[in-house]
């Protein structure tokens, strides 16, 4: 192996092994602490890291990997990429950036948006002509210098300049046509200006991620990458460059880089090994090193170290040097697996989290050197592991083999909508633009505490149940008191939208400290999906049926749809993902059914992450949306006409799955829309979306609560793409991370405006 990269990692969790950071964001956020405090427990975040990769034996170690919030922002920031909204709030350079996250009382936040097909969301850098390139922030430079003297010598890690522009959107104002890619010469300038520094400050090597390339790129967006990476390889003063791709294969962009001085290229292996065949013969390539993606960054099942080992003998010869690392930043996995003391000990011999990943890179990297003897132990470990796992008698219910087996096309079709709309306007006796809120409110200390105390067994079942209705019976009041339409129950007794539901279905695992960033301090725990799932019992019915009985007005049932649940979940790796989606879509099924049978006549099954599984090659598309759609159709379609079925949708580019939005055939669609200002309505009415729509009004990610006038602005924007007929009115999402205090006042405004739109409109 090579000695300059060996084994590596392409990125590592930031946010804690026991989520110091999210602790430290969310106390500066409250005035609870101050910037110096952060930056503190920011500052042994970053050299813990760096300290346990080198102890793990990585031989190159990354650095800069951390983030206050998202490492597409801090791009933005570094190059001087500001909008102009929130420079002019007067605010210290950290607090212009969290504004910039968060919003401020004048200046609405950047657009967030999910990073690739992932469940990390990204703030989208808005970009115009005015905008002017430089290197405005050093934090790539200090972070390794602070590194370099804690003992540990870093490969700084930077989004690359050609994917920081396709991610980013042009500003407002910007004239009709322009594209920020158009910025990519005066961009290079700051970037070129950045790498002369970090040689100067000792670095030998820096990381340019450029996973844009797996996404199908154009014949111009090829020419810019290898316009991009010539320029910055020709600086006489720079450390050496590896070109990172990620999430698919890169197809010609492999060949574009192979061809410019750059001196090494990072491919993923795992989501598309065919990638090697384009290796060979490559010109160029042997003059690289080759970093080798053979271990899973985004998955939690242990390597089948032979198989890699395989892999990586072929790319022997291909290049100049053989490198290996993982298929991506191991920012999409927990820490760390031993700290899971509760999960079943055979499940948890099959799973490798970020630690375990380290050393699977390290193992590979010294079998595939010829040192491979001084790992045997591991390499048989590995082996033992994958054949107990493809054994397991746990992982296969033949009763749920059964009942996919004996599905027809008819389980997956309802009524046509028309006559379905007429039976629940009959039904439901709703006004004119519908006012609902997404399901979740806020989840208080007071609920966090008693769900702890009833799981460490300190309060029985009866005392916590008790605590959760009463915290539903102050939710509809609430709702009642407001003028909300539709209510909710608020899902106190819900940890998470996904695990919540995990925990309570057969072939799922849950980990107690199995946390990953999902944005800013936001962090979840995906259940392990290992085995054929079923739903021994009721899950949800209980709830919304105690809610109901507390008011006159339809409460919704409240489920995750079976794509969302994969999404969201670490999900097993034998078998089609069609298949278990429609493991997973039988048991919302049933659930489904339960609910309309104990007299809910409004469910919602949420499907946030239909846009995020889209396959980055296009030509995967058609099967992925095919089967997603099916599994959707699945779940909702045993009901009768007159029960309403919803769907939710948020933080995604809509426009690539618009027509599956369609074919979902929910009656109600409710979609983010109050950051992109409802610009997704365009997209759903040049297809002909003709069912009801509740486009967000209200972003709840942000800490800002917008005015009535400014929701009615939305709302009658929204009436210029929608009839009244099928509008509806709700936040954008959930209000789970939200307080009471914003919650009120922004649901008060949302049904203000509501009634004012209504009566410009009687």
């Amino acid at each position: 192996m090579t000695a300059e990269i060996g084994s590596t990692v392409l990125g590592y969790p930031r946010i804690g092994p026991e989520r110091e950071l999210k602790r430290a964001l969310e106390a500066y956020w409250a005035s609870r602490t101050g910037e110096a405090e952060l930056r503190a427990t920011a500052r042994e975040l970053r050299i813990a890291t760096v300290r346990e990769l080198r102890g793990a034996g990585l031989d190159s170690i990354p650095g800069g990997t951390f983030s206050y919030y998202d490492h597409v922002l801090d791009t933005a920031v570094t190059f001087g990429a500001v909008p102009q909204r929130h420079a002019e709030l007067g605010l210290s350079p950290l607090d212009t950036y969290f504004a910039m996250a968060r919003g401020a009382e004048s200046a609405p936040p950047l657009e967030m948006t999910k990073w690739f097909d992932t469940n990390y969301h990204y703030l989208v850098p808005e970009i115009g002509p005015e905008t002017r390139f430089s290197l405005a922030d050093r934090a790539p430079v200090e972070h390794f210098q602070e590194a370099l003297e804690a003992g540990v010598t870093t490969r700084p890690v930077l989004l690359g300049p050609l994917t920081f522009l396709l991610l980013s959107k042009p500003a407002g104002g910007a004239p009709r046509g322009f594209r920020p890619l158009e910025k990519l010469p005066e961009l290079l300038d700051a970037y070129a200006e950045l790498l002369v520094e970090l040689r100067r400050a000792g670095a030998e090597w820096v990381q340019l991620d450029e996973p844009a390339l797996a996404a199908d790129p154009t014949a111009e967006q090829l020419r810019e990458l290898r316009r991009a990476h010539q320029r910055l390889g020709e600086l006489t003063e720079r450390p050496k460059v590896l070109v990172a791709g990620y999430f698919g294969d890169f197809g010609p962009a492999l060949g574009e880089l192979a061809a410019t001085p750059v001196e090494a290229i990072g491919v993923d292996l795992v989501t598309d090994p065919s990638v090697v065949d384009g290796m060979v013969n490559l010109p160029g390539l042997r003059d690289k090193t080759l970093v080798a993606g053979l271990v899973n960054g985004r998955n939690v099942w242990r390597a089948d170290l032979d198989a890699a080992l395989a892999t990586g003998a072929t790319l022997l010869g291909l290049a100049g040097d053989v490198a290996v690392s993982t298929s991506c930043s191991l920012l999409h996995v927990p820490y760390d697996v031993e700290a899971e003391t509760d999960l079943d000990p055979q499940v948890k011999s099959w799973l490798s989290f970020a630690r375990q990943k380290v050393r699977e890179v390290v193992v590979l990297g010294k079998a595939l050197g010829g040192d491979r003897d001084s790992v045997v132990d591991d390499l048989d470990r590995a082996r033992a592991a994958v054949a107990d796992r493809a054994a397991a008698a746990k992982v296969r219910n033949h009763r749920v083999r059964a009942r996919l087996d004996a599905l027809r096309p008819a389980h997956r079709r309802r009524s046509d909508y028309a006559t379905r709309r007429e039976a629940q306007q009959e039904a439901l006796q709703l006004p004119p633009l519908p006012t609902t809120t997404i399901g979740s409110f806020p989840q208080t200390a007071d609920i966090r505490r008693a769900r702890a105390a009833w799981r460490a067994g300190r309060i029985d079942r009866s005392s916590y149940q008790q605590r959760m209705r009463d915290e539903i019976r102050r939710v509809v009041e609430l709702q009642e008191q407001l003028g909300l339409d539709v209510l909710v129950h608020g899902e106190p007794e819900r940890n998470d939208m996904v695990q919540y539901f995990a925990e309570h279905l057969e072939g799922f695992a849950s980990t107690t400290r199995g946390w990953v960033q999902s944005y800013g301090s936001r962090c979840v725990r995906p259940p392990i999906l290992f085995g054929d799932v079923a739903r021994p019992e009721p899950i949800t019915a209980e709830w919304s049926c105690y809610a109901q009985r507390l008011t006159g007005k339809p409460v919704k049932g409240m489920l995750t749809g079976p794509v969302t649940i994969l999404a969201w979940s670490f999900v097993r790796d034998d078998q089609p993902l069609a298949d278990t989606a429609d493991q997973v879509a039988m048991a919302i099924r049933d659930e489904v059914q339960d609910l309309e049978a104990a007299g809910i006549r409004v469910i919602q099954v949420d499907e946030p992450a239909l846009r995020e599984l889209l396959p980055l090659n296009a030509a995967r598309r058609p099967e992925y949306l095919e089967w997603a759609v099916s599994a959707f159709r699945l779940a909702t379609s045993g009901v009768a006409d007159s029960t309403q079925i919803h769907t939710h949708l948020c933080y995604s580019e809509f426009g690539d799955v618009i027509d599956a939005i369609v074919a979902l055939d929910a009656d109600v669609t409710s979609i983010e829309a109050a950051r992109s200002r409802m610009e997704v309505l365009d997209d759903l009415n040049a297809v002909g979306f003709a069912r009801g729509i509740g486009p967000g009004v209200h972003d709840i990610h942000s800490p800002r609560v917008p005015g009535a006038e400014e929701m009615a602005a939305l709302l009658r924007a929204a009436l210029n793409a929608v009839p009244v007929q099928r509008l509806w009115v709700n936040p954008d999402c959930g209000l789970k991370t939200r307080d009471y205090a914003e919650v009120e006042a922004a649901l008060r405004n949302m049904v203000s405006a509501a009634v004012q739109v209504r009566q410009s409109l009687s």
